[in-house]
């Protein structure tokens, strides 16, 4: 039951993160047959939230409870979210919001046993606008009904769903990462005697800053552009090789300057743009109240966003001094994260499935993957053909993509370029083995790779949030451990695979074997690094009965239809 109420605490809680007197619940109901229905007053935990005491009518599940779990539940009781009834609101009441609310309802009953959609949506408002602000008690205390009814049987079938899925998970990872352990064994390159791809390359550089407009779609694109300045005869001169980094939801620019700078100091012309109607400032203006919600046409606007970056550079390419003659756009790559996963997925040849998006979406579908309330979004889109590859891109990296529905096995089978994917092993918002893992086992060119980071979460390689940089902040609690190393890793890796496939450098790819990952790894956020894994191997793996003797580098990729 401690994972769940974590799950329920952070993920959904967390999301509206980011208590005025009346009718309000009095007591919780747990029906548990054959057993019976269970009470427990809403005073009884209101006064452990205050003063940590126990009274007789909580020390019936106190007394099944460790001390760890009792004190995790106190904090989250008198944990306060800090969030305004208009974001509460803005929230629950988009087409996102709605569903989360839909499924949690049928957990959180009303007194008559119906679905809590309404009460919960209610009650949520209510206790952001209170002074005492949103808490669980305060919660409690608006919710519209004397009883919350606790659905305990289908609470219970989830918490055992979960359990299941995250074991299966670990599992997964652990066997991935023996593999990669495996193939680094047979690696007979000292890496300490190598460069250190991790450090800053010898190229100083310059940022510069355009405003574009894209007229005929309205949108209005800020970018950042870090040019490499050649100061040796050793140095390559200009044109550069450019590469286009794509953010998150509700990010921003700034969130991979870290990685922008490194690959200009490597002699790599970087544009790093932002995409108006999903990034952070789009946000803060829809949690405020005066924008409406991300729309469905994100997905089809992002990528057509980096197409006119690329023809607008071409065009101030003749004709800007500071950008004349600098760029190559013979040698184009791009990196995206979450969303702009998807988005660069997208501009190297993997096109929306309508048909999959209406085949799995649906009102009553239910999952542990997050992801799937955001690409099912796409299917309320016109359903045509939509041209979004751009064959000037000839490389991509995808960090904690968004893909397995709203591209899936058809789509991304149709990439016939290099591609790294990087997946988090405690990324709750896009799950690594089925955003990740799997979606690698549907690549069909042979130049691909599979960075596992373990302990990463979706926000391990986001450049923390800062009232500097305007980013909305994340949750220390859905952070994960500190990330530099995942910075590290990101720094080095793309330097490797851009210089290999992007530029043909083959004294870089030993950079992109398995022992090389090992040797830059750093716990508690070990690094793996595959180069092949088959359809057919993971499932087995999924399974738990793959034979110790199989290495992903004996299977060639035979990929399985459907869905885990």
């Amino acid at each position: 039951m401690k994972k769940f109420l974590r799950y329920l605490g952070l993920g959904l809680l967390s999301t509206f993160f980011t208590a005025t007197p009346g009718l309000g619940a009095e007591r919780i109901s747990f029906f548990y047959p054959p057993f019976g229905e269970f009470y427990l007053s809403v005073d009884s935990l209101e006064t452990f939230a205050k003063e940590g005491k126990i009274d007789q009518d909580f020390s019936f599940y106190a007394s099944r409870a460790t001390p760890q779990q009792l004190a995790q539940l106190r904090d989250l009781l008198q944990q306060r979210f800090n969030v305004t009834p208009t974001l509460v609101s803005q929230v629950t009441y988009s087409p996102v919001g709605e569903q989360v609310m839909e499924q949690l309802g049928e957990l959180l009953l009303t007194e008559s046993r119906k679905n809590g959609f309404y009460a919960i949506r209610a009650s949520l408002i209510l206790a952001a606008a209170d002074q005492n602000g949103l808490t669980v008690v305060n919660l409690l205390r608006k919710f519209p009904s004397n009883t919350i009814r606790v659905n305990f049987t289908q609470g219970l079938s989830i918490v055992d769903d979960l359990s299941q899925l995250l074991k299966k998970k670990d599992e997964v990872f652990a066997s991935l990462q023996k593999e990669a352990i495996a193939e680094a064994a047979n690696s007979t390159i000292d890496f300490s005697k190598q460069p250190d791809l991790r450090s800053p390359g010898k190229f100083h550089w310059q940022k510069k800053t355009f405003e574009l407009n894209d007229v005929s779609r309205d949108r209005r694109l800020p970018v950042d552009v870090y040019l490499p300045e050649a100061r040796s005869q050793s140095q390559p001169e200009a044109p550069f090789p450019l590469v286009v980094i794509s953010h998150g939801l509700a990010s921003d620019r700034s969130s991979f300057v870290y990685l922008a700078e490194h690959l200009a100091s490597y002699g790599f012309a970087v544009a790093v743009l932002e995409h108006p109607g999903s990034n952070a400032k789009r946000f803060q203006e829809y949690f405020a109240g005066l924008a409406g919600p991300p729309e469905p046409a994100e997905f089809i606007n992002r990528p057509l966003d980096i197409k006119y970056l690329l023809d607008e550079l071409q065009r101030l390419e003749k004709s800007d001094p500071t950008l004349q003659g600098k760029l190559n756009f013979q040698q184009v790559g791009a990196i995206g994260q979450s969303f702009g996963g998807y988005t660069v997925l997208t501009l190297a040849g993997a096109n929306i499935n309508f048909n999959q998006l209406r085949q799995d979406c649906n009102p009553n579908y239910s999952s542990f993957n997050l992801s799937l309330f955001l690409q099912c979004e796409a299917s309320k889109l016109p359903i045509k053909n939509y041209d979004l590859k751009d064959d000037r891109i000839k490389a991509i990296i995808a960090i904690n993509p968004i893909d397995s529905l709203i591209l899936g096995q058809g789509e991304v089978s149709q990439i016939k370029i290099p591609v790294m994917l990087v997946a988090g092993s405690q990324d709750i918002f896009a799950p690594p083995v089925f955003e990740q893992i799997r979606p690698f086992t549907w690549l069909s060119d042979p130049n691909k790779y599979l960075a596992l980071i373990e302990n990463a979460t979706h926000f391990s390689a986001i450049a923390e949030a800062t009232s500097e940089n305007g980013a909305l902040p994340v949750p220390r609690a859905l952070l994960g451990p500190d990330s530099a190393a995942v910075y590290s890793y990101l720094k080095a890796l793309s330097v490797a695979f851009l210089e290999t496939h992007l530029l043909n450098r083959p004294e870089y790819r030993s950079y992109l074997q398995p022992s090389y990952a090992i040797f830059i790894s750093k716990e508690p956020l070990n690094l793996s690094l595959l180069q092949s894994l088959s359809a057919d191997q993971f499932n087995q793996i999924w399974k738990g009965s793959i034979p110790q003797s199989v290495k992903p580098s004996n299977l060639q990729p035979t990929p399985t239809p459907g869905h885990l």
